[in-house]
């Protein structure tokens, strides 16, 4: 392990392309012309969409290569790869003939990183999972440091960085396809059919998320999802520890739920944690993405620490988040919710109906299954923006039967599902569609939802 300052200092004098401007990159490009280096840039995007950052970096010595030839011809010493930017690319392949070295600013914070790493991957509820191994962590009372596919890089904190605090990772399965390293806990959700428009097939996009536990010396503990078929079969390919978690049955070292409680079983002896019902975000899978995380700090944080956290995190920015109780009626902020698909999952997650808020703008994705979910999930549905003619017909050639109330105004919506609530009732914003009629992307829609919600009186 090297320190972050003796990292950049072997990169002095080699010539150092970075591949893709994205937020990962900005501060390893920052880091590496701060400490002298030779750095040129190379984006698909044309210059006046790389922002103030681009024409900071020129003057700091920065040369670019954008537009459509970004990768042509890459003369380099050390190329730092987007996790976007296939790393098998023939440019990409052609200048590691001429002896070109491949990493990534992940792959760097792996060998710089001064404290013990818990990673987390999956195909779904990994941010969740990774939000929830922070706060118990934060519980306990140790520093810790969250980032990754996140949306926070970490490597220019790492000389910050002290051997007893815990950094928590999310990645992406395109960060894992190079990485070289294994952090002290890997965590996998959950397999299944994902991003298959960029890796060659399923079988590369399985081998990529084990590579989270795949590299020597392997993990201390490695945490598995025991009823997805893909993880379970993980666990015959790992050296160390298997922590098992499951929805369904008893396992003999993890987490499990029976009977409504989650047990934490160790050498043949379960010890129960706590009742799932008393999770505050709602919804099977965050059952599941909690049994992960106490999995991923056993020894760490105590039961204590792990209910008063479940009672209390009221989940992720715009995933089911929990935004407010007004007289007696819960509002929930699920506006990453842009496809039917995702409005399913966050419908069947409530115990009761519920009030809906929908509609944005269309991405040609058909609407007929959602009617009947609707049917069978909402109460009352308020429908908005675009899509809001084609979920209101859905809902009625579905059978539902509930108020629907049609606002043109955004907030009107808002206003009006809380006029429909009494108390006992939840009010959720899960659009099914896209945000971009309306708003510049999803969290910028759900922050004024909950403006609106916390204007309410």
């Amino acid at each position: 392990m090297m320190t972050l300052s003796e990292y950049l200092t072997q990169l002095n004098g080699k010539r150092i392309t970075v591949l893709g401007m994205g937020v990962s990159n900005r501060p390893l490009i920052r880091l590496l012309l701060d400490a002298g280096c030779d750095v040129t840039v190379r984006d698909k995007a044309p210059r006046e969409k790389l922002g103030d950052d681009a024409d900071a970096f020129e003057a700091a010595g920065c040369r670019f290569v954008l537009g459509d030839g970004y990768l042509d011809d890459i003369d380099a010493d050390v190329i730092f790869r987007s996790p976007g930017i296939r790393p098998d690319l023939p440019p990409i392949a052609a200048a590691l003939a001429k002896g070109a070295v491949l990493t990534s600013e992940m792959e760097a914070f792996f060998e710089v990183c001064p404290a013990p790493i818990i990673a987390v991957t999956g195909s779904d509820g990994k941010t969740t999972t990774t939000t929830v191994i922070s706060r118990l962590l934060e519980k306990a009372g140790r520093r810790v440091y969250t980032g990754g596919n996140i949306g926070t890089p970490l490597l220019d904190k790492a000389d910050g960085m002290r051997p007893d605090d815990i950094c928590v990772l999310e990645l992406s399965s395109f960060q894992l396809m190079t990485l070289r390293r294994s952090p002290r806990v890997a965590v996998v959700t959950n397999v299944a059919p994902n991003h298959l428009d960029i890796h060659k097939d399923m079988a590369e996009y399985v081998a990529a998320k084990k590579n989270i536990f795949a590299n020597r010396p392997q993990p201390e503990a490695v945490v598995l999802n025991a009823d997805n078929e893909i993880t379970a079969g993980f666990a015959a390919e790992v050296d160390g520890e298997t922590r098992l978690f499951s929805r369904t049955r008893r396992v003999e070292d993890g987490v499990y739920l029976e009977d409504g409680v989650i047990f934490d079983a160790k050498g043949g002896k379960a010890e129960p944690i706590m009742r799932a019902e008393d999770i505050l975000i709602p919804g099977v899978h965050n059952v599941e993405n909690y049994m992960a995380a106490f999995a991923a700090v056993r020894g760490l944080v105590s039961r204590e620490d792990m209910v008063a956290v479940a009672r209390s995190f009221g989940g992720v920015e715009h995933r089911i988040e929990l935004v407010r109780e007004l007289h007696g009626v819960r509002y929930y902020n699920d506006s990453i919710a842009s496809s039917p698909s995702r409005t399913t999952a966050g419908l069947r997650s409530f115990r009761q109906k519920v009030i809906l808020i929908a509609g944005g703008k269309d991405k040609g994705v058909p609407f007929d299954a959602l009617g009947a979910e609707i049917r069978e999930h909402v109460k009352a549905l308020v429908v908005t923006g675009m899509t809001a003619d084609k979920i209101m017909r859905a809902a009625i050639d579905a059978g539902f039967d509930g108020t629907i109330l049609k606002e043109k105004d955004f907030r009107e919506a808002v206003v009006s599902a809380s006029r429909l609530a009494e108390e006992g009732d939840v009010v959720l914003l899960s659009p099914a569609s896209t945000s971009f009629d309306r708003f510049k992307n999803f969290e910028e829609r759900g922050r004024y939802f909950k403006e609106i919600v916390q204007s309410l009186e």
